[in-house]
């Protein structure tokens, strides 16, 4: 269980440094990127989602215990909008290139434990 706690802080550690990182190219007006109004969407829809609330939720219930049934549903949500955001910046990939890593590794930390909810 200790483990499945130490997955479900990085996820959540994870998900904070994602929405941090679009909201640092949004307030900074970073060169790379392009096309500002593609970065407003994408920080819209962290925001939509709640991406930071949910990040803390999912720290504070995994620092003592294992709530798995709660961590699961955390996790969906954020998927569910992290599922929107992917699409959306694969479509915009010239403008929004500098994302791409970021998402590459969330979406991997994600998988962690949509291979829980699968059948044996």
């Amino acid at each position: 269980m200790k483990f499945k706690m130490q997955k479900a802080n990085l996820l959540a550690n994870q998900i904070r440094g994602f929405s941090d990182f679009v909201q640092k190219c949004y307030q900074e007006k970073s060169g790379l990127i392009l096309n500002h109004d593609k970065l407003y969407q994408v920080r819209s829809w962290v925001e939509e989602y709640k991406f930071q609330l949910l990040a803390a939720e999912l720290k504070r219930i995994n620092t003592f215990d294992w709530d798995e049934k709660y961590t699961l549903l955390l996790v969906g949500r954020v998927s569910k909008g992290f599922s929107i955001i992917e699409r959306y910046v694969e479509n915009n990939s010239d403008d929004l290139f500098i994302l791409t890593a970021r998402m590459h590794t969330l979406k991997h930390c994600l998988k962690w434990f949509s291979h829980e909810h699968q059948p044996k």
